[in-house]
């Protein structure tokens, strides 16, 4: 194999995500990034949820076209490529099992290293992307992030690339669950995120109250949460049945300002606690306007410096793949060739 470190040479790293339904390929150089392609599946929204065998299904046609494509955007040859990243775990295996299969082809294939990496440290590094031609803000260490998506809702305290550690988590749903199941209730699409935000934004997020989970420490709970929203929408449909469409924006609006304030009232206890004023969001939930307004507020308020995500970096995307393998690429970290995938949430 090529000397797997060369100095005072440019690194490009490809970065593969398929940790779920998305199949994306990024290639990132010397830290810049040069193309992030993504390609979503639409089959699962018929099924209310992802259909593991359809995501993995769908990761099988898509990869290669995906990857080229993201090579082609970036304007380099396959040779020019140090080193493949990929997506070893949490996430679906079947999908991982794609990504994996592919990386250890291709590091093969051209003869350059594979690094695995984490899926959730991924978000978490996607605020080191830099962009050609734009200002970038990135977090300096140490800092917390409060990483927010459909199956994850922690606060992970960042000392460095490789040092994570999970102050706080849900002990069941997780803040996008919640979104996606109350966004169910109300007769919205999947993912129901984007649905309650939009609404949101019409309603009076006073309209309505919702109890807040008494969870001690900095874990989360949402899955009372969502039982009172169904039990609250049972009952005022037994007196109008027109209740939900007369109201859903309301609905919506306050149901986002509940989950908001949890979430930030046990991130600001621990920024308290560790005496942290670097803050920062991700995972797909960071896209929720109301969640940025938060931080907004709350830098104002308690002097927080604070880190908001591009869009296009909150979903799953293999951007924050290949600039998380970059760090690991310059320690000479990589993986080995019978390196399998994990499902479990690790950090």
């Amino acid at each position: 194999m090529k000397e797997q470190v060369v100095k005072n040479k440019e690194i490009i790293i490809l970065g593969v995500e398929s940790s779920c339904d998305d199949t994306s390929a990024a290639i990132i150089r010397d830290g810049y990034l040069l193309s992030n392609v993504i390609s979503s599946q639409a089959v699962h929204s018929a099924y209310g949820g992802v259909v593991p065998e359809l995501a993995s299904r769908a990761h099988q046609q898509n990869i290669i076209p995906t990857i080229h494509e993201a090579i082609r955007r970036a304007g380099i040859a396959k040779e020019d490529i140090s080193a493949i990243a990929y997506t070893r775990g949490p996430g679906l295996i079947g999908s991982l099992l794609v990504g994996t299969s592919f990386a250890k082809g291709f590091s093969l294939a051209l003869d350059v290293p594979m690094i695995e990496v984490n899926h959730l440290q991924g978000h978490v590094l996607a605020h080191f992307i830099k962009e050609e031609g734009e200002e970038s803000h990135i977090p300096e260490f140490p800092f917390l992030c409060l990483l927010v998506s459909g199956g994850n809702s922690q606060i992970i305290l960042v000392e460095a690339y490789n040092k994570m550690t999970i102050l706080g988590q849900t002990i069941d749903d997780a803040a996008g669950e919640a979104f996606d199941k109350c966004a169910k209730l109300l007769g919205g699409p999947y993912p129901g995120g984007p649905f309650v935000d939009k609404l949101a934004k019409e309603g009076n997020p006073d309209a309505f109250t919702f109890s807040k989970p008494q969870i001690p420490g900095y874990d989360y709970s949402f899955s009372g949460l969502k039982t009172s929203f169904m039990y609250f929408l049972r009952d005022e449909l037994k007196n109008n049945p027109n209740f939900v469409e007369e109201r859903k924006a309301d609905l919506c609006a306050s149901i986002q300002k509940t989950v908001i304030e949890v979430l930030m009232k046990k991130l600001k206890k621990a920024a308290d606690d560790y005496k942290i004023n670097r803050v920062a969001v991700a995972g797909g939930v960071s896209a929720n306007s109301g969640l940025r307004g938060a931080f907004q507020d709350y830098s104002k308020r308690y002097g927080w410096e604070i880190f908001l995500p591009k869009f296009s970096y909150t979903t799953d995307n293999a951007a924050m793949i290949a600039i998380t393998a970059l760090f690991k690429y310059k320690d000479g970290i990589f993986d080995t060739i019978d390196s399998v995938p994990f499902s479990k949430v690790v950090i």
